[in-house]
């Protein structure tokens, strides 16, 4: 970016936002800090978020953002000089000159980008939980499924696992109930039931392998620039929980598996988590818990998140505290309760004395922004009004011809596009049910048979109608012993193949062998 007299233009330590009475930079020292950008619609969030983006990928910081509208994919796309924009950059005093970002796209529906997946053990229980919309008792039985999935080995990678291990425990219900607490087939059926509404929204997709690596984001390209990752969400727009769920996962995996950073002179990578008031709507208080914890953690692993959404009072005190950098468009106030969110917005601000916060937020034009970045001491600035600057790159979205272009010429690309169906939960039980069959039947004939002799010896083949009473006496006699031997089969057969499924067989071998016997 060529600098004018007024050198207004990134530095090495900041990245220059917009221009009012005062510059505004956000320093990239405190971008992990977290920050907000908030808005009506129509009023340039998205602009805002993109020249932020650029500002990071340029300081060579990897970026990941969620693209709902499709506008933000321009990024990959070379800006056109257009007479507004520069009058615009000229006004800053910026020389304006079109740039381009090298951008991945991802996609969990693997239409419009590279497929994005998870396990269902990397998801994890409360997450699973809050995607199908679960009650406590449900969710609890759900914990229990994953609990018996780890004691008996089973990987729990696909949706066809999580169905199997859920029958598997339906099945069980009885026994696990007396080590686990209350399972019943009921509750198991209703969980059944909501994975199917997720499968219907799209879900399944994303749960399998190949698994999302991390490393994947965090990539810097041959010019030293960070990577700009645009998952692309029109279309899982459409199911918001399970959008919302989806990126929180994503958050607390980078939580979870990046090391300590402290705070770094520049972020790792900055996630720009747009329409983030869904991940709060109606969120249960475990739920809160978690993303209350990786907001305040996730800081000192490098990573910045940006929240975008309407307006601050979207987002829980708890975690809009934690969120320094503020940008806030305008705000529209035709109602008692939009005027009661504007106020609410101004107070979010540190005052300026210069300026009526509550009524300037409701003039604000497009592209104009009230603004608090935080200042060396980590202490936010006054707010200022200012003129965000035009991005770089392109303004809008992209043709599907470019997108194509991009996604051919990805770091990445033939890494996720192919599915793969390893050994797990589904096949392992399948195998043990069909193991079960077999031995039940290879035992029947051998039992069957030695039923046969002892019916001979001691006159139980003979019909009932016809038996002497002396054969009677022998029947029930035989009938009693065999009770205390197949008693004790059964009791070995648990012993040796563990918990619920010994009963099983053991009980699936009594029958094929002695049922004609037992009968009787």
């Amino acid at each position: 970016m060529a600098t004018s007299d007024h050198q207004m233009a990134d530095t090495d330590e900041k990245i220059f936002i917009g221009k009012g009475e005062q510059p505004a930079w956000l320093t990239l020292g405190l971008a992990n800090r977290h920050g907000l950008v908030t808005g009506a619609t129509g009023t340039g969030k998205t602009v805002s978020l993109q020249v932020m983006a650029e500002g990071f990928a340029r300081a060579g910081v990897p970026v990941f953002a969620a693209d709902i509208k499709g506008d933000l994919s321009g990024i990959s796309e070379a800006g056109e000089a257009k007479d507004f924009i520069v009058k615009r950059a000229n006004d800053m005093g910026l020389t304006f000159q079109p740039d381009r970002f090298s951008t991945v796209f991802w996609d969990v529906f693997g239409e419009q980008g590279h497929p994005v997946r998870a396990t269902v053990s990397e998801m994890g229980p409360l997450l699973l939980s809050r995607m199908m919309d679960l009650n406590d008792v449900q969710e609890g039985v759900l914990n229990i499924a994953f609990k018996v999935a780890d004691e008996q080995g089973l990987l729990l990678l696909d949706m066809k696992d999580l169905r199997a291990i859920l029958s598997f425990i339906a099945e069980h219900a009885a026994e696990l109930t007396t080590q686990y607490g209350n399972v019943s087939k009921q509750t198991v059926g209703t969980i059944q039931r909501q994975l199917l509404v997720l499968e219907n929204q799209g879900g399944a997709r994303f749960f399998g392998e190949p698994a999302l690596a991390l490393k994947d984001f965090m990539r810097t390209d041959s010019d030293g620039r960070g990577m700009v990752n645009i998952l692309v969400a029109d279309k899982l727009m459409q199911s918001p929980q399970l959008y919302a769920t989806f990126l929180l996962w994503m958050l607390s995996e980078l939580f979870e598996q990046l090391p300590e950073a402290g705070d770094p002179p520049k972020p790792k990578l900055v996630f720009f988590f747009d329409e983030a008031h869904l991940l709060f709507n109606d969120a249960p208080k475990a739920l809160m818990d978690k993303i209350e914890q990786v907001v305040r953690l996730i800081r000192s692993k490098g990573v910045g998140v940006y929240f975008v959404t309407q307006n601050p009072i979207d987002v829980p005190d708890k975690v809009l505290a934690q969120l320094g950098n503020r940008v806030q468009h305008a705000l529209r106030a035709f109602t008692p309760r939009d005027q009661k969110a504007v106020a609410a917005a101004a107070q979010t601000f540190r005052p300026n004395p210069k300026l009526n916060t509550a009524q300037v937020i409701m003039e604000l034009g497009k592209g104009e922004a009230l603004v608090s970045f935080l200042e060396g001491n980590g202490v936010p600035a006054m707010v200022e009004r200012v003129m965000v600057r035009p991005p770089s790159a392109r303004i809008g979205p992209i043709t599907p011809e470019e997108r194509k272009a991009i996604m051919d010429n990805s770091p990445v690309k033939g890494k996720y596009d192919t599915t793969i169906d390893s050994e797990s939960a589904y096949e392992v039980l399948q195998k043990r049910v069909a193991g079960t069959a077999a031995g039940g039947a290879g035992a029947g004939g051998i039992l069957g048979q030695i039923g046969a002799i002892v019916g001979t010896i001691f006159g139980t083949n003979v019909p009932r109608g016809k038996m002497s009473t002396g054969q009677v006496i022998a029947r029930n006699v035989t009938r009693s012993v065999t009770n205390q031997v197949v008693g004790g089969v059964v009791a070995d057969l648990g012993k040796s193949l563990g918990g619920p499924v010994g009963g099983s067989v053991g009980r699936a071998i009594v029958r094929g062998a002695l049922g004609g016997l037992l009968r009787r």
